[in-house]
């Protein structure tokens, strides 16, 4: 669906190539959706769309096509892994998971999961999340 497009969307300004990339944030904080929105719009990442659940991001999936979806491990009652996995079924867009806890505490989980990557949300950024899209598609040639 959207992986190959990250690629077209390279684009040169001064010395550094950056990724005009649309995301899809899932997380169950209101508070942390609103700040990493405006946190990654400033920093050029069009961010489609925010929701809280499970059901939400599926039908955003559908519906906006993101290239990326940022997708908090621990949604309330829901699993951030269960819902990376349905979104992983449809050939979904990348999936980056979130937390506020550190990889270690879920790295067999992670390393288990259809997601692609894992960032810390306090070093959330948009270089962090093209450096873990760069890693997904691996080396160029």
């Amino acid at each position: 669906m959207c992986r190959g497009v990250l690629d077209a969307r390279r684009v040169a300004t001064d010395s550094k190539e950056i990724i005009r990339l649309r995301l899809l944030i899932v997380d169950d904080n209101a508070q942390f959706l609103e700040a990493a929105r405006a946190l990654l719009e400033r920093q050029s990442v069009e961010v489609v769309a925010t929701v809280s659940n499970g059901a939400d991001a599926e039908r955003a999936v559908r519906e906006l096509r993101p290239d990326c979806v940022l997708l908090d491990i621990g949604l309330g009652a829901e699993s951030g892994f269960d819902v990376a996995t349905r979104l992983a079924a449809e050939d979904g867009p990348y999936v980056v998971l979130i937390s506020v806890y550190s990889e270690s505490e879920y790295v067999d989980l992670i390393a288990n999961s259809p997601a692609v990557g894992f960032i810390p949300k306090a070093e959330l950024s948009a270089q962090r999340i093209a450096d873990v899209l760069d890693g997904a598609r691996g080396p160029t040639v």
